[in-house]
């Protein structure tokens, strides 16, 4: 895909961490899958799909409107995570293609970056550590730490703002339509990459920057 001109860099990135700056997004399916089905309840595919970039609250709600209001969110994240380990042991997380390439483009030319997730901080911080890109990342913004929460704008204003960066100056790196949307909310140009799902028609009528890979970025760097 074409590209135009190369502008000014940006004052700040933000990147969304599962599907975006690693490939996990595979193996949290698989976990999941097995993980509700030991829960008693069948896989549906098209139930985890609303899923998808959202926060535990947000997936409960689906989840208890999918099962009903009994279901137990907790018992399911004991099994999910139980699962995912098991899995990421036998297949290490893979930093997604491109990525390490851009981050190091970035870093090179003096860009601060961040991360916004809805992974709690703990997570985020140990994947990315162990994934060994941590050391990019000036600030984290991760669940539960904004008043709302993806698709809201808050945790990309909130990134920005830690970098002292103006949003509209700054880019926002997703790959689900509801982090996609939320960095369109705050006013970031937005490249959305898509993993699991393509964009929704909804999503695509943002206006924002659809790309096959990171790699597309350095163009621009």
């Amino acid at each position: 895909m074409s590209h135009p001109p190369k502008t000014e860099l940006p004052q700040s990135v933000i990147f969304d961490m599962d599907g975006t700056l690693l490939d996990t997004e595979v193996l949290a399916r698989k976990a999941f899958s097995v993980a509700i089905v030991a829960c008693g309840f069948p896989y549906d595919a098209s139930i985890y799909d609303q899923c998808l970039g959202t926060t535990h609250d947000a997936t409960k709600k689906v989840l208890e409107a999918a099962y009903g209001a009994t279901f137990d969110i907790d018992e399911l994240h004991v099994h999910w995570t139980k699962h995912f380990v098991e899995q990421a042991k036998e297949n290490p997380i893979q930093i997604k293609p491109g990525i390490l390439q851009v981050l190091q483009a970035l870093h090179a030319k003096g860009v601060p970056m961040a991360v916004a997730t809805s992974n709690k901080r703990s997570v985020c911080v140990d994947a990315l550590a162990k994934a060994g890109i941590a050391e990019y990342f000036q600030h984290y913004v991760c669940g539960g730490e904004t008043a709302n929460s993806k698709p809201a704008a808050d945790p990309y204003l909130a990134a920005t703002a830690l970098l002292n960066a103006d949003p509209k100056k700054s880019w926002g790196v997703e790959d689900s339509d509801v982090g996609t949307l939320s960095a369109v909310r705050a006013g970031l140009r937005v490249f959305q990459i898509p993993d699991e799902l393509p964009p929704s028609a909804q999503t695509q009528a943002l206006g924002h920057e659809i790309i096959s890979s990171a790699e597309e970025l350095l163009p621009l760097i």
